[in-house]
């Protein structure tokens, strides 16, 4: 599959979406995100930023507008990946089972093929010595690893995340955005990242969108270049970037 094939844009048009209660979780917000992207979205605790990943996802359907992607793929054939927060791993299935496991549910492949290629996505994040291990011998960081294996195993098209390295320490959530950036690189996903982490969002992203009370503020270009490791947060390129990010989401 070419790289054109693997990956879409994303069109939000003017979405919406109301909760019971009245309330407006996303209102009337306008973004598209372009194939092979990374773009992170930014801003307080509980404007919407969760609920606008979820409408990409198609976990939700939005009250007015619409979210499409371009070219159109189907979540359950595999063509979208959500990492949420916690890993989620089923406890009964070793590291090797649990990354198969989206192969089985979309039906793709042999017995043998699906662990194969769960075999190699566990390579690639440098879990394969972990694979007959279960969840509860593993770390933190490497059941976030397992999960973005997980996650990448279908080839999806669009890659999803919902503050995937939240609960992790400082050296280990570098670390796994290194990881992240590298696997990217390798095969160009299209990806839309929930996080509060300025930093990380400065590291990662090609554009951050900054969202407050269910609007997008800003969507802010990243200068910086690439490709991009950890020595690029002590340039002065790095910390002029992440100052306009923190005066955006201060509204300044």
């Amino acid at each position: 599959m070419s790289q054109s094939e693997r990956v879409s844009a994303i069109h939000c048009k003017s979405v919406a979406i109301d909760f019971p209660g009245d309330i407006r979780a996303v209102d009337q917000l306008d973004l598209s995100v372009k194939a092979g992207e990374i773009v992170s979205l930014i801003g307080p605790s509980g404007c919407g930023k969760t609920t606008l990943l979820r409408l990409m996802a198609g976990l939700e359907a939005p009250t007015e507008g619409e979210v499409a992607l371009e070219p159109p793929v189907v979540g359950s054939e595999g063509g979208i990946a959500f990492v949420f927060q916690q890993p989620s791993l089923l406890p009964w299935r070793n590291t090797l089972e649990n990354v198969v496991l989206p192969l089985e549910l979309i039906g793709r492949g042999s017995k043998q093929s699906r662990r194969q290629d769960a075999l190699k996505m566990l390579s690639a994040v440098g879990l394969e010595h972990a694979a007959e291990r279960f969840p509860s011998d593993l770390s933190g960081g490497m059941k976030m690893r397992v999960s973005i294996a997980r996650a990448l195993v279908t080839d999806p098209h669009v890659l999803l995340l919902d503050e995937p390295f939240a609960a992790l320490d400082d050296m280990l959530r570098n670390q796994l955005g290194q990881l992240l950036l590298e696997l990217w690189e390798k095969r160009r996903f299209t990806v839309v990242m929930v996080t509060h982490n300025i930093a990380e969002s400065v590291l990662l992203s090609q554009r951050i969108a900054v969202m407050r009370e269910g609007r997008l503020v800003t969507v802010l270009d990243n200068p910086l270049p690439q490709p991009r490791n950890e020595q690029l947060r002590t340039t002065v390129s790095f910390g002029e970037f992440y100052g306009n990010v923190s005066d955006a989401l201060r509204g300044d």
